[in-house]
């Protein structure tokens, strides 16, 4: 079993996976653990499957998994997350906005007892060097204030996509969740903490990058639907099993 293996979602990322797959793989060049990455393609219509091919086989630490057709970031993450085998799972977006290089202050934190570590953006020792759009800024703002009050306490950012979890944890929380869309995020981390797990928040590196998938309008409403089902729905429903 590797010693880490890393999840990245992918939707129709032709103009940047592969860039961010060779700065992934030179970053883990240069550690001293074994490591693989498992790129999910969900169901990308550009592409993307073609590129992520073709560089797998120049480099077998990588894997491809695809599927059609879309399902959502949820249902992707979830579906790379159960399918890697290793003593610690990263999970990363593919536009790199937490650097690779940000692993390191992961590992930090997962002392003994620790099962999941998280990068936030708001904390205090965050740096970023790239805003969002003021907008997106203060409907991040407002979320994380809701998601705090009806979801999960003490947590200031559970939706940026760089989490990494022990192998124990990720196929626990992962196998319970159920949501495909962007509001998997906050639904992973609320089963934690229903499991007992323990979670540290570490302040990273960031940079807003340009392409993001989600639609402000469209998606923003249906998180805030989803917060409220999974809070109205009780422990026990939360922590039955996917079932995929």
């Amino acid at each position: 079993m590797p010693f880490l293996a890393v999840v990245v979602p992918a939707y129709n990322e032709e103009t940047r996976i592969v860039p961010s797959l060779h700065r992934i793989g030179e970053y883990l060049d240069g550690q001293d653990y074994s490591w693989t990455v498992l790129v999910v393609s969900d169901g990308s219509t550009d592409k993307t499957n073609e590129l992520v091919a073709g560089f797998c086989k120049d480099n077998p630490c990588f894997k491809l998994i695809d599927y059609k057709p879309n399902r959502g970031k949820g249902y992707a993450v979830r579906t790379g997350m159960l399918a890697a085998e290793a003593e610690y799972v990263l999970f990363s977006d593919a536009d790199l906005a937490a650097p690779i290089e940000e692993l390191e202050k992961l590992f930090k934190a997962m002392t003994p007892g620790i099962a999941v570590a998280i990068g936030s953006r708001p904390m205090k020792e965050s740096k970023l060097e790239v805003h969002q759009p003021w907008y997106r800024e203060a409907l991040g703002r407002t979320a994380n204030f809701i998601i705090q009050m009806v979801g999960i306490r003490g947590i200031h950012d559970t939706q940026c996509g760089f989490k990494l979890f022990t192998h124990d944890s990720c196929q626990g929380i992962f196998s319970r969740c159920k949501l495909n869309g962007f509001s998997f995020d906050f639904e992973a981390l609320m089963i934690a903490h229903d499991l007992g797990l323990q979670i540290a928040e570490v302040p990273i590196r960031w940079s807003h990058q340009e392409g993001s998938k989600v639609v402000l309008w469209r998606d923003a409403p249906r998180a805030l639907i989803d917060l409220f089902k999974l809070r109205f729905m009780g422990k026990k429903h939360r922590l039955e099993p996917s079932a995929r």
